[in-house]
């Protein structure tokens, strides 16, 4: 989708710029560059085509579905709308306010914010690929669980609404028989005025996250990793998690890199979970969500989903351990 965008920048830094691609300056810049640009239109984008849409439907008919079914009915279906969506954690996020802007529970938005950078169909394809069926199916059930049970339990926390920062009130297009009665136009003027309102407040959070990311990407090699978080040691899984939580990535750029550490001898679980951490623990989604949530329920979010990575870690070490 964006290989039109890596050549401009490749031409850039590497040609233009004369940095040597191999370089952890290069690396870093290319990062930095590619990343940013790339979150940036994909939050434009998405918030604008979500917003727009969003007029075209009566909101509050699918908000009443939701509520009829049962809560952990919800959270099942927006984990699995996860799987069909290929964001990572970043350009999920628009989505993800779309959904909370619908009024649709915030415990069943989680579990799709959870779920669609873990269990997008990319992923899932590379892990068939390179690991087989089995693992990738083991993978999406535990992907799956994660942000089931992820989102059930953060809809379940008591005032959780409070802790939302931005109001959440259904724009004029969303309200009951608007959208026969609004203007093509002006439906298009309120979805834009929405995406550059939302763009303003996080911009400079997608800058500051991508830029640490860009850093550690560019400079950590990838044996500080195998290192220190390989073997069977009972710490080798925490160690992943904490390596990959400031690597922003989506689960396509840094599968070849679980590759390439389970060559080195890191085991199968900690190089997952080292995955998992780097598409559904990165810094710039936490930079984000910092704009949009209070820091109780970014604290819990993170939390939850760190235990299931860490969950999800150890019972692949044990049943892949050997192998």
């Amino acid at each position: 989708m964006f290989d039109w965008w890596e050549k401009i920048v490749d031409g850039l830094v590497y040609g233009a710029w004369g940095l040597d691609p191999k370089s952890a300056l290069g690396g870093a810049i290319h990062f930095f560059i590619y990343d940013t640009i790339k979150i940036f239109i994909l939050l434009l984008g998405i918030i604008f085509l979500v917003s727009f849409l969003r007029s075209y439907f009566n909101t509050e008919k699918v908000r009443r579905y939701l509520q009829g079914k049962s809560e952990f009915t919800g959270n099942i279906l927006a984990a699995l709308f996860g799987i069909i969506t290929p964001f990572c954690s970043c350009s999920a996020i628009p989505l993800f306010l779309g959904f909370m802007q619908a009024r649709i529970p915030i415990g069943i938005t989680f579990s799709f914010l959870i779920s669609a950078p873990l269990n997008n169909e990319i992923a899932i394809a590379m892990l068939f690929g390179l690991f087989g069926w089995k693992i990738a199916a083991i993978y999406i059930g535990f992907g799956l669980l994660v942000a089931i049970l992820g989102g059930y339990s953060i809809g379940k926390i008591k005032g959780v609404e409070k802790y939302v920062l931005i109001p959440i009130t259904p724009l004029k297009g969303e309200l009951k028989d608007m959208m026969t009665k609004q203007p093509f136009k002006q439906k298009i003027k309120e979805a834009w005025a929405y995406t550059v309102d939302i763009f303003k407040k996080i911009y400079l959070y997608v800058m500051i996250g991508v830029g640490v990311g860009a850093l550690i990407h560019g400079y950590i090699p990838t044996e500080l990793v195998s290192k220190y978080a390989g073997g069977d040691a009972w710490y080798a899984v925490p160690i992943a998690v904490l390596m990959g939580v400031p690597m922003y990535s989506n689960a396509a750029g840094v599968m070849p890199l679980v590759e390439v550490l389970s060559e080195k001898g890191m085991l199968l679980g900690s190089a997952l979970s080292f995955m998992m951490a780097v598409t559904a623990l990165s810094l710039p989604e936490a930079m984000i969500l910092k704009k949009i949530l209070h820091m109780r329920l970014i604290v819990t979010f993170f939390g939850i989903v760190t235990f299931g990575i860490l969950l999800v870690g150890y019972i692949f070490n044990f049943i892949f351990g050997g192998n």
